[in-house]
């Protein structure tokens, strides 16, 4: 098919977009919009997002195509062995002062998509700029592209941090990004000091402007982020939420003379990035606190760094930490694991052991081994080696096919995660109604959280209409090719 006759593909990124809020709306009256998009296309409620189930890492897979073992972004927060320093693109204000506001906005809105995100793996627009093929990137966090620019800093910004005002990068050539870089003069000051632009209301500005001007590119990608905000804070089954993002959607379909017209050259695709688990409204038990749980050892402290008495680093993702010891002779990590599993609230806790991967919980007794390549096969085709008690991550085999329960392709976005980035540490993951918690850590007691293996973080919901076509598997690691193959 030439190129003349495909239509555009506009991809709709909601943020903890799940079907467990969007059913209640929906059957509510609340969501006419999603409705709407439903019926003229196909559901999909459990999509498998890769983990870390958070944001950075979701975006970095979809755009590249790969796990984060390959395009290299662990986490929301991480540690850099080479540089001896935490990476946090994020979390909260309090924890960027403390690392240095200076280092966290650089990696915020430079290091990410320059600096940490692999160049060994191209971006969906990258590849599709490579064929002459023109795509937007509105407010998505990962936006790396072919074309040279610049994002230019607010004065504010760039006077607390002493950063240069204009920071080279390579994006789409088509680029919104907040009020740092937004592709039309249209935008009010209404929308500036919410988070400066990065809102939802920025990203339907920034779209609506594209489809009037007639200017909407072969693949684009809108952001929009205020759900996960508002599930944080309600829940799984968080209506309101989900009646704010449908008036969004709304928005952009009266764009359009009618909502049928909205269908005719264009393919939408609507999605979420990661799932949230809810939270125990009782703090004390709701919150693993990390620091408390590895009292005994000495915890590198955010604002001073790692200081040579230090032996433990903590990149607390939520519901998932990163948990790195300093010295693996005189602290190994299966020490750590052991004293983690005395906790019932930690059920997946897992660390690399030459080429195979140990798996232990606060749940099950024993251990779980596996590694890549071996005589079971799992239903992406992936075959491992698997010894020990299954039950740990929930797996049945039979006749050396895997069936997954609780953990979506829980052995891949596992193993991923552990050679995602040098150093010895942990990976671990919390049980529904858990988070970990560290120095100034989020936390979202009575709410909803997410960064787990489990699959109440890792199923999103996601709408196809336009197409019958589907990517391989249900995974956001296989959006990127069919994509690639419906432009």
């Amino acid at each position: 098919m030439p190129h003349s006759s495909k239509k555009n593909v506009i991809m709709l990124m909601v943020d903890t977009l799940m079907d467990s809020s969007i059913q209640p709306a929906i059957e509510s009256g609340k969501a006419p919009a999603l409705k709407y998009f439903m019926e003229k296309g196909h559901y999909y409620p459990d999509l498998i997002c890769p983990f870390p189930t958070m944001s950075v890492n979701v975006d970095s897979t979809l755009l590249t195509g790969v796990y984060c073992d390959k395009h290299k972004i662990p986490g929301l927060v991480w540690y850099h062995q080479g540089e001896k320093r935490i990476v946090n693109y994020g979390s909260t204000v309090k924890e960027l002062f403390k690392l240095g506001i200076r280092q966290s906005v650089r990696d915020v809105f430079y290091n990410l998509n320059h600096v940490h995100l692999s160049k060994q793996h191209k971006t969906i627009h990258e590849k599709l700029s490579d064929q002459g093929i023109q795509t937007a990137s509105i407010n998505a966090l990962l936006y790396r592209g072919s074309y040279p620019g610049y994002l230019r800093m607010p004065v504010l910004l760039s006077s607390l941090t002493d950063i240069e005002r204009d920071l080279k990068t390579y994006r789409p050539e088509l680029f919104s990004y907040g009020f740092i870089r937004k592709q039309t003069s249209l935008q009010k000051n209404i929308s500036f000091w919410p988070r400066y632009g990065f809102n939802d209301q920025f990203s339907v500005n920034e779209l609506k402007s594209l489809i009037s001007e007639d200017n909407l590119p072969r693949f684009s990608i809108v952001y929009f982020p205020d759900l996960d905000k508002s599930v944080h804070k309600n829940g799984r089954r968080d209506i309101k939420g989900i009646e704010k993002a449908d008036n969004k959607l709304q928005q952009i379909l009266n764009s359009y003379p009618t909502w049928d017209d909205a269908l005719v050259d264009n393919i939408w695709i609507i999605l979420g990035d990661n799932g949230q688990a809810w939270v125990h409204q009782n703090r004390q038990k709701a919150i693993i606190d990390l620091r408390k749980q590895l009292g005994s050892y000495r915890i590198v402290k955010l604002s001073k760094g790692v200081m040579p008495e230090d032996e433990i680093v903590l990149g607390v993702n939520e519901r998932m930490a990163y948990i790195y010891t300093l010295n693996p002779r005189r602290l190994p990590l299966d020490k750590i694991a052991n004293i983690l599993k005395q906790d019932d609230r930690i059920d997946v806790i897992a660390f690399k052991d030459g080429k195979s991967v140990t798996v232990m919980s606060g749940v099950y007794d024993g251990q779980l081994y596996f590694h890549p390549e071996g005589d079971t096969v799992d239903p992406y085709g992936q075959s491992w080696f698997i010894d020990g008690n299954r039950d740990i991550l929930d797996i049945d085999i039979s006749e050396n096919n895997i069936t997954y329960g609780d953990y979506p392709d829980a052995l891949a976005r596992l193993y991923a995660s552990l050679v995602s980035h040098e150093g010895d540490y942990l990976a671990v993951s919390a049980k529904p109604g858990y988070e970990f918690k560290g120095e100034s850590s989020p936390t979202h007691v009575g709410g909803g959280s997410h960064g787990g293996l489990h699959k109440q973080d890792s199923f999103v919901a996601m709408i196809v209409c336009g197409t019958s076509s589907l990517p391989k598997y249900l995974r956001t690691i296989d959006i990127k090719d069919w994509i690639e193959s419906l432009v």
